[in-house]
């Protein structure tokens, strides 16, 4: 790189005193090389967690454009060039259970490794740890959890609620100060607003500024049977457990079931896991009096332990 300055300054491409400005550059960004690599590991290893995530195609197809819009303007800025302004302030719709918060972590280690926020921890609040029940308390105790989410993420679930009560609601007073805090931590602070999709349109469109201020909507989709039934067995491979053939039919069946009988109360990957909690707890129940099971018992979740299960 020296001599490359050197031979800039012969063709009178640079001055001596830019010239040296690059050379004290240069020397003052001499690790970066190692230090390169390392941090594209890191991020590697991070998209690797979200590519790693059963289903939830066209969400990690949007994540991996965010993800490259944001390099290019870091690189561009890095030649002087013109760069957007990076606001990632985002709106997450879809039904419990598909993966918002997951997604919600990951961004959150990503954007940390990539430089545009400082901790990149996520910071999951509700409606009432935003508002309070007196007058001028809402906005101190919203502040408070801003102060908590400095750095990283604050992730407000069913959002919507914070307009239920119309304009002398104090929800309104949490929204104003969230906005106000976007505007004044936009370098050091993501606000993702998450819920069901239609409350959420609704909600934007009661009020139209929010739109503008969250220009990334992401919409998680409900999970396919299969995709429900692999995350399944994830959850139990996970934890040393197998399902035997006969309860892999039979579990495949109470997905559809469930899927087909009570789509709007269906929880997705949340109900899988409370249908994979109580089989391993009936499975417990099954195998304690035994004077010595064996591993692969141990092991194994049988189809009466969903079928008690699906019973309850």
């Amino acid at each position: 790189m020296s001599r490359e300055i050197i031979t800039m300054v012969e063709n009178g491409e640079v001055t001596v005193s830019e010239a040296l400005s690059l050379l004290r550059k240069v020397g003052m960004g001499s690790d970066q090389p190692k230090q390169e690599p390392a941090r594209n590991e890191r991020i590697a290893a991070i998209k690797q967690q979200l590519d790693s995530l059963i289903g939830l195609h066209s969400v990690k197809e949007l994540i991996n454009e965010i993800q490259a819009f944001v390099e290019i303007q870091q690189r561009r800025a890095a030649f002087n060039l013109a760069a957007d302004p990076i606001v990632l302030h985002s709106i997450f719709m879809g039904n419990p259970g598909t993966g918002k918060t997951t997604v919600a972590r990951i961004i959150g280690q990503l954007f940390l490794e990539m430089g545009v926020l400082q901790k990149g921890h996520l910071v999951e609040v509700e409606r009432a740890d935003l508002v309070a029940e007196y007058i001028g308390q809402t906005a101190q105790r919203t502040r408070e959890q801003l102060r908590r989410a400095s750095g990283g993420i604050l992730f407000i679930d069913e959002a919507y609620s914070l307009a239920r009560g119309g304009e002398k609601d104090f929800g309104k007073e949490a929204i104003d100060t969230i906005v106000k805090t976007m505007e004044d931590q936009r370098s050091n602070l993501v606000v993702i607003l998450a819920g069901y999709s239609a409350p959420m349109e609704d909600f934007l469109e009661t009020n139209p500024g929010l739109r503008s201020r969250f220009p990334i909507i992401i919409r998680f989709p409900d999970y396919t049977t299969f995709e429900l039934f692999r995350i399944a067995e994830q959850m139990l491979q996970q934890r040393e457990y197998q399902l035997s053939k006969a309860a892999r039919r039979k579990l495949l069946a109470m997905i559809e079931e469930l899927k087909r009988t009570d789509s709007v109360n269906f929880g997705n990957a949340r109900t899988i896991r409370n249908i994979i909690e109580k089989a391993i707890r009936k499975q417990a129940v099954r195998l304690v009096n035994l004077n010595s099971p064996t591993r692969a018992q141990l092991m194994e979740i049988a189809a009466e332990d969903l079928q008690e299960v699906r019973d309850d």
